[in-house]
């Protein structure tokens, strides 16, 4: 009777080794774009909880590129170079996605720089940013949440084994013009969307210039500090709402085609 039954657990037992280890590599590179990810990868959410997301990524897209993936060996030279090549490919699509939040980032502190707000409030999250910084940062993760940033993310593992296939090295000059066309976007578009804030700073230091050299005896410096900071504010109130949909709409398109080279 025993016998028996051991036979026919044989069948399901062999399948189910197959799937776990047709989803090995697809756990590695899932795993290394976790530590980086924009929203579930940030430094204020628990290794568990993104142990759990990692296996819940690798479970919905695993059968879908399971056979796709190289036969699974033991062999200790096989299985280090599986897992070496699938933690490169998942650390280049981590920090392309991890730069267009650096994006928000440096645009927060241009302009906070740019308006005298670089120490307002001070910081809120775990790396030290001005304020103007982490209230982008934070608008631009709830955006991306509320538009299904999950369901993105699925269909970018899904499409990441057509840009780098699984077990085989990335080409190193390609990844190296890859990765500084998104780098040069970044900064780029990061500069865009402060322009604004420069553009106010510009226009006060003129004025700024032009009243201290009609009355030099005026302190202007105490009389213009309130009327940049409360025109930096109103300025962060009147761009941050036109702001965060161009940058959602630039971090779609790395979504949608992380492959492409940026213009």
């Amino acid at each position: 009777m025993m016998l028996d039954l051991l036979d026919l657990l044989d069948g399901p037992v062999a399948d189910l080794a197959a799937q776990a280890s047709g989803s090995f590599g697809v756990f590695i590179r899932v795993g290394a774009m976790m530590a980086l990810l924009p929203a579930f990868g940030e430094q204020v959410v628990p290794v568990r909880v993104r142990l759990g997301l990692t296996l819940a990524f690798t479970a919905i897209t695993a059968p879908a590129i399971a056979p796709q993936m190289p036969p699974f060996s033991m062999a200790p030279g096989a299985l280090l170079h599986l897992i070496a090549t699938e933690t490169v490919a998942g650390l280049a699509l981590g920090i392309v996605l991890r730069l267009m939040i650096m994006v928000l980032q440096i645009a927060g502190t241009i302009a906070a720089q740019a308006t005298s707000l670089s120490q307002f409030f001070g910081g809120a999250g775990v790396d030290p940013q001005p304020a103007m910084s982490q209230l982008l940062v934070m608008g631009g993760l709830a955006l991306a949440m509320l538009n299904g940033l999950h369901v993105k993310l699925a269909e970018l593992i899904l499409q990441s084994y057509t840009l780098f296939p699984p077990g085989a090295f990335p080409d190193a000059a390609s990844l190296g013009d890859w990765g500084v066309a998104h780098a040069a976007r970044a900064f780029t578009l990061a500069f865009t969307l402060a322009m604004p804030f420069v553009i106010l700073s510009l226009l006060y230091y003129v004025a700024l210039g032009a009243i201290n050299k009609a009355m030099p005896q005026l302190m202007v410096a105490f009389v213009g500090a309130p009327a940049i900071t409360f025109a930096g504010l109103a300025i962060l109130l009147l761009t941050a709402p036109l702001v965060l949909p161009l940058w959602h709409q630039a971090f779609d398109g790395v979504l949608s085609d992380p492959g492409g080279m940026p213009r």
